[in-house]
């Protein structure tokens, strides 16, 4: 009887803590033994050569391609005013090591993964390229679980609300966003202004006003004037859109 209880012990928690990532999800998988995959590193298939296991790099492969697509509709939405090649930086800084790591590190996917006895002691629980693989592994396994409606919904709760805040707009360009918003409706001419420089040589402050037409859209503060020109841009465009918005609402009515 004690040697079956062992075995329990040694086996079967895992598996409680993956229904437990379930509950907490609110995704219940058809099939569990992907979900076991995605969190299965090929240090504990290494030491555990004589049992049918499967470590997670297929499904990070497949999962890495999923969140490029899924990441790419999402933005190609949100911005429509958004060229290409700012698209696609924007992209990889939601898909970079860093931004899955912490994607991983919210839904706390580092205490649910199978690792080998010399990999949990070198601390491999926490390296940032192991939480990043199984990030895209659990996208992969969902994808194929259930499809990419599921994928889309896990995703609006773990990663576009830090898009919609804000959380990448360091690498997008809203100066550029600005101009061809200008352009398109053939609104005006852009200019920038740099309002006030405070501060000492080493820690300067630029205050920028952005015009259209010679009236105020917005001003940015900033460590350079290009930062500051930028987050005159990004005022400019959400009150631009703020406008747009109500002018819908208005005719609507009407």
């Amino acid at each position: 009887m004690r040697g079956n209880g062992k075995d329990k012990r040694t086996i079967r928690p895992n598996e409680k803590k993956l229904k437990e990532l379930q509950l907490k999800l609110g995704i219940e998988f058809q099939n569990e033994k992907l979900l076991k995959q995605a969190f299965t590193h090929s240090s504990y298939v290494n030491e555990h050569r004589r049992k049918p296991h499967e470590d997670n790099e297929r499904l990070e492969f497949l999962g890495d391609a999923v969140l490029e697509l899924t990441v790419s509709q999402f933005l190609f939405k949100k911005y429509p005013l958004m060229s290409e090649g700012e698209l696609t930086k924007l992209r990889a800084a939601i898909v970079c090591e860093p931004s899955l790591v912490a994607f991983a590190n919210d839904q706390l996917f580092g205490s649910f993964v199978l690792l080998g006895k010399g990999e949990e002691m070198t601390g491999g629980r926490t390296r940032p390229a192991l939480l990043a693989d199984v990030f895209e592994a659990f996208i992969g396994a969902l994808y194929l679980d259930q499809g990419m409606d599921t994928v889309i919904a896990f995703l609006d709760k773990a990663v576009f609300p830090k898009i919609n805040a804000g959380a990448f707009s360091h690498v997008m360009d809203f100066k550029s966003q600005l101009q061809e918003y200008v352009q398109r409706d053939a609104y005006g001419s852009i200019e920038y202004r740099i309002l006030m420089e405070k501060g000492p040589a080493h820690n300067r402050e630029f205050i920028s006003q952005v015009l259209l037409n010679g009236n105020e859209l917005g001003t940015g503060t900033g460590r350079s004037k290009k930062e500051a020109e930028q987050h005159a841009a990004q005022m400019a465009l959400a009150m631009l859109k703020a406008d747009l918005n109500k002018e819908f609402v208005q005719k609507k009515e009407k």
